[in-house]
Order: structure tokens, then C-alpha cells, then sequence
């Protein structure tokens, strides 16, 4: 499917595993020249070589840039100056009781996962109002609408993202420019299998089974009770991305399963 994307430039951040590096790949196959970021150098050179690899029409870069620091921002502004899609995919959860969540972890959730994407939103938007073509999409998670209870240091975090994307939308009114936020369910990313590792690893229950009992006894309200794979999560991105969804704007897309009961 052409999603007339070619040659458009998107920055996703957190992009060497998981969401981010499906997004960059899905993208990249659409004929998008993706920029690759994380903290090290040898993930961010292996997944542009990957892409390059894999897509040659298109010419992947990299930046090396912990983006929750203003200084590594600044960075990664100098060597990015514009784009025509930011995906805001960057972002840190963990397991917690609520009473062991002290301030300086509840302040570190917040700089990462908010504070960092709006700083490139707003370095980054401008530009698309100027030209009258942009994409910017936040990646929150169902947790944004239902939290589960286990993080809700993370939880509180991702429903800012959808209040900052709604804000950011009203500026663009009247314009090719688009601000949303996608809300995947539970992915199958390396963060979630080491999360499994760590809550089976007593348990005598075979490996090929907590997938399903994970579903069954912590996501009881999944329609699909199984993980959702993150190239479907990037796939449904690239798609947001594209010129064709102009329609949606300010929207808070959820990708989670049917996890989240609708309101009728």
C-alpha cells in the first residue's frame, strides 16, 4: 500500500528495539527517511545498517542523543534541524506498589516520558505549520484511560500525553499539520518478555504459556488475549503518518485489543 510518504523525513525516538524500531522500519518501508535515535551508538549504527540494508531507495541516519537531558536535546536539534513526521515513541515504565514510588522516581517518569516529547514537539512544529505538512504522534498506552494499577508512576504519565497532544492539536487548526497520540495495548516488546521473565521466573509453568496466562490473570479484558507485536503498532503508525489520515487530529487512537471497554 502506498501511504505517499516517500521521501519524507520522520525522528523516532527510542528507536533501536521494541515500538520504536518497528515504527522506524514500517516508515522506512514506505519510502521515508527515518533518523534512528537512542543512547548508544552501536544499536543506533546497527539499526541504521539494517535499514539501509533492507531499504536502499531510502537514507536512514542516526543521532546518539539521550533526549530527556536538555543538553543531549540541543544535541540532537543541531544535527536535526527539521522534519516532516516526529513520533514521540521514547519512554520508560516499571512495575511499582505505589507506596514505594518516591518523589525523585514519580519527577523521573514525568522528565522522560512528557517533558521530552514536548520539547521536541515544540522545537519540531513550527517548521510543519510552515510548510503546511507535519505529523507529530505521541505513543502512550492503554494505561493513559485504565490504568491497571501496577505502575501508576507510568500510568499518569501517559495520560499526559494525550492532554499534551490535545493542546498541541489546537494549534494547528486549518492546517495539514496533525497532533495524536496512538494508545497500544500490551506489546510483546524486549522490555515486556524481560517483564515475564522476571514474574515466571519461579513459576513451573512452561515458557509458551505466559504469554497466555499473563493475558488471562493480569488482561482479562483483551479481546484478543495476546500480546499485540509491535510491527502492528508501527504499521498502524505509518499509516497516522501518512497524508491519508488528514482526518484524524487531536485523537487519542487506541491500538490496545479491545482491552479498553467503549462507552456507548
Amino acid at each position: 500500500m502506498d501511504l505517499h510518504l516517500t521521501a519524507k523525513t520522520a525522528l523516532i525516538t527510542g528507536s533501536t528495539k521494541g515500538i520504536g524500531k518497528a515504527i522506524a522500519t514500517e516508515l522506512a518501508r514506505e519510502g521515508v527517511n527515518v533518523i534512528v535515535n537512542g543512547r548508544q551508538q552501536a544499536s543506533v549504527d546497527q539499526v541504521v545498517a539494517e535499514l539501509a540494508a533492507a531499504f536502499p531507495a531510502t537514507q536512514p541516519q542516526g543521532v546518539v542523543a539521550d533526549i530527556a537531558q536538555p543538553a543531549e536535546q540541543q544535541k540532537l536539534f543541531a544535527q536535526v534541524p527539521r522534519v516532516d513526521i516526529l513520533v514521540n515513541n521514547m519512554g520508560i515504565f516499571k512495575p511499582m506498589d505505589y507506596w514505594d514510588i518516591d518523589d525523585t522516581t514519580w519527577k523521573r517518569f514525568f522528565d522522560v516520558n512528557v517533558l521530552a516529547g514536548n520539547a521536541l514537539a515544540k522545537f519540531y512544529l513550527p517548521h510543519m505549520l510552515k510548510q503546511d505538512f507535519g505529523r507529530v504522534i505521541f505513543i502512550a498506552s492503554e494505561e493513559a484511560v485504565m490504568p491497571s494499577g501496577e505502575m501508576p508512576q507510568y500510568s499518569m504519565t501517559k495520560t499526559m500525553n494525550l492532554s499534551l497532544a490535545k493542546s498541541l492539536s489546537k494549534l494547528t487548526v486549518a492546517t495539514h499539520v496533525t497532533v495524536n497520540t496512538i494508545m497500544p495495548g500490551s506489546t510483546l516488546t524486549e522490555g515486556v518478555q524481560t517483564m515475564l521473565n522476571n514474574m515466571y521466573a519461579d513459576s513451573d509453568l512452561p515458557k509458551d504459556q505466559w504469554e497466555a496466562d499473563f493475558m488471562k490473570n493480569h488482561r482479562s479484558r483483551s479481546q484478543i488475549q495476546r500480546l499485540i507485536r509491535p510491527e502492528e503498532i508501527g504499521r498502524f503508525t505509518a499509516f497516522v503518518a501518512s497524508p491519508d489520515a488528514s482526518s484524524f487530529s487531536g485523537e487519542a487512537l487506541r491500538l490496545d485489543g479491545g482491552l479498553v471497554p467503549t462507552i456507548m
